[in-house]
Order: C-alpha cells, then sequence, then structure tokens
C-alpha cells in the first residue's frame, strides 16, 4: 500500500510499504479522506521521521479486524481517534482516554490504509458524509468543542483567540456558535478573513497594532473574559495574560515549551485562572455530532482538499499559513 514519508526539511514522499496487519483489539481502516494539523508542522519543518508519518486526524472502512474485535464488522464507516486508552482503568469506562495513565497513540493515518484501536473507532451514521466526519472525530472541532466544555459559565460574553490558524479557527466557529462574542487575533489576513466568515465580530491584526490594547478597547477596557491561546508561542500566551479581564480565564490550545510566568502578576493578584486542553474526550463526539445536526458548519473550516498523491503540494500550503483546514483525498 502508498503512505507517506515526513523526511524533514519540507520533503514528503508518497512510499510503498507492507499492509498493515491488526492486533488483538485493533482494527485496519482503509482511507476515505485524512486532515492536516498544525502540531505536524514540527516534523515537517524539522527532522521529519524515521517511520510511518504524523497523520493522526482520519475516516474510513474498517476492512479487517484483529483477535477479540466483535463490535465493528468489515465494512463499517468510522472516524478514527488517534487516543486510545488501556481499558481497564475509571477514566477508559467513562471513554475518557486521554486521561488514561497507559492511552496509546495510533499515527501514520496518512496512508491508503491505517491501523488503529477498535474501541477508538467511532461508527458514522448515515446522516455523516466524510468530511465532517473526519473533523467531529479529529482535531478538526474536537479541540474546539473540549476547549468549550472547560468554559461553559453563561458568565462568559467575549472570547479572544489568539492564533486562528486551524484550531483557532475552529474556536471561532464554535464560540460564535455559543452566541459569543468572539475577537480573532492573528498576523495573516486571510486566516482574520476566515475568522470573520467563521463568526468572529471583531479582527485583530498584531502585525500593525498592539493586539492587547485593542482587545482592551474592544472591551471598553475591561479585556475579555476568556482569552484562548491557540499558536503555540510564548509572546502570545503572555499576551493572553495580559488581554483577558481580572478573574477571566486563559486557555491553552497551543502546543508550546517552558516559558517565564509570575504566579503573583499573571495569577494570584488578578484571579486568573488557567486551563489547558488537549485533544478531545472519545465520549464527546456524541455531543459533537449533536451540534453538527443542529447545523454547527463544521465543513466551512475546510479551505482546501487535494488528492492523496498530491500531499507535499497540501503540505506545503498548509505550512505557509494561507489555509484553514486541508484535507488529503484518497477516494
Amino acid at each position: 500500500m502508498r503512505t507517506l514519508r515526513m523526511k524533514g526539511k519540507g520533503i514528503i514522499e508518497v512510499v510503498e510499504q507492507p499492509e498493515p496487519v491488526p492486533g488483538p483489539g485493533e482494527v485496519v481502516v482503509e482511507t476515505a479522506f485524512s486532515a492536516l494539523c498544525g502540531s505536524e508542522l514540527h516534523g515537517y519543518r524539522g527532522e521529519g521521521s524515521q517511520q510511518g508519518n504524523s497523520g493522526h486526524e482520519a475516516v474510513g472502512t474498517v476492512v479487517a479486524t484483529g483477535k477479540g474485535v466483535s463490535d465493528l464488522k468489515i465494512g463499517t464507516r468510522v472516524g478514527a481517534s488517534a487516543i486510545a486508552g488501556c481499558g481497564k482503568c475509571s477514566y477508559c469506562a467513562r471513554r475518557q482516554y486521554t486521561w488514561c495513565p497507559d492511552y496509546r497513540f495510533y499515527g501514520s493515518m496518512h496512508a491508503e490504509r491505517f491501523l488503529v484501536a477498535a474501541s477508538a473507532c467511532y461508527p458514522l451514521p448515515d446522516d455523516v458524509p466524510w468530511e465532517p466526519g473526519v473533523l467531529i472525530t479529529g482535531d478538526g472541532l474536537g479541540v474546539p468543542y473540549h476547549t468549550s466544555a472547560k468554559i461553559s459559565s453563561p458568565c462568559i460574553k467575549t472570547v479572544a483567540v489568539f492564533g486562528v490558524g486551524p484550531v483557532g479557527l475552529g474556536n471561532v466557529l464554535m464560540q460564535a456558535h455559543l452566541g459569543r462574542r468572539v475577537i480573532a487575533i492573528d498576523i495573516v489576513p486571510g486566516r482574520l478573513e476566515a475568522a470573520t466568515q467563521l463568526g468572529a465580530t471583531d479582527v485583530v491584526n498584531a502585525s500593525d497594532c498592539d493586539p492587547v490594547e485593542q482587545v482592551r478597547m474592544l472591551t471598553a477596557g475591561s479585556g475579555a473574559d476568556v482569552c484562548i491561546e491557540a499558536a503555540g508561542r510564548p509572546e502570545t500566551a503572555l499576551a493572553c495574560f495580559d488581554a483577558v479581564r481580572t478573574a477571566g480565564t486563559v486557555v491553552f490550545n497551543g502546543e508550546q515549551g517552558a516559558f517565564p510566568l509570575s504566579p503573583s502578576d499573571q495569577f494570584i493578584r488578578r484571579d486568573i485562572t488557567a486551563v489547558g486542553a488537549w485533544f478531545y474526550h472519545f465520549s464527546e463526539i456524541d455531543q459533537m455530532l449533536g451540534l453538527y445536526r443542529d447545523g454547527l458548519r463544521v465543513t466551512d473550516l475546510i479551505s482546501h482538499r487535494f488528492p492523496f498523491t498530491e500531499a507535499a503540494t497540501a503540505f506545503e500550503l498548509f505550512s505557509s499559513g494561507q489555509s484553514s483546514k486541508v484535507l488529503l483525498d484518497y477516494t
């Protein structure tokens, strides 16, 4: 079968490799679509990967099952979560696989067929096409929905999203759908335009002004009720603390390394709450499907689709910052 090999330094190849073989509790899925995620750009621009690829958002059809798999039949359409739990702990009993202390990660989903745990496959209903399915069971909607669960208070009226790449745009869509005023901050005009189309009330180009001052001006000096860090950069993380109101909340979505924070200045003296939101709970897919059926325009997050064989072009565009969510089509 064909799969992507990420050689690093912006080089991607389509190569042949042996067919995956399911182990106990695993299935093989024939891919219909896979989605590109911003977290993949670290390897794409950096040293690449010696084995497999960074794909971790995909949908397709079950074509083989391993020992002990009885609840998934060959031919079932599924969305695959890259995170599978041990199946034994209390978190797994609640389908909160990302909190399982022994969770497993399944990648290499940019391929004609991929291996994944049966317990991490969600059978897609007939009324859910492939494209919304890959966003609902992947990071595209999963991270923004999981984030929204952390900031559910009805007192929250204004949300500022710092960085409107794919996950940031998902937050814009989700928060606007919930009826909140959304301020989108970025340095790429095309992404700010996309944020407006997805429901942002105000956009701020951080290349042209001080984004903290702009957020405060737009909120009559008080600051946003919630600031979401979705760029994965220390400067935007610190800006979130400066732009949030007293007793507000900062949410971290963007993966990044360590940087200095002051407990007194950033937290204590302003009563700030900071939380992280990583991936999503498998148990949340039902609620995300409900939102989709209620009219959440999830496929508006998709800006480009490429045949799987043109993955190199897709990643080049994605890396340029001139896209929203990008899909690879295997159909």
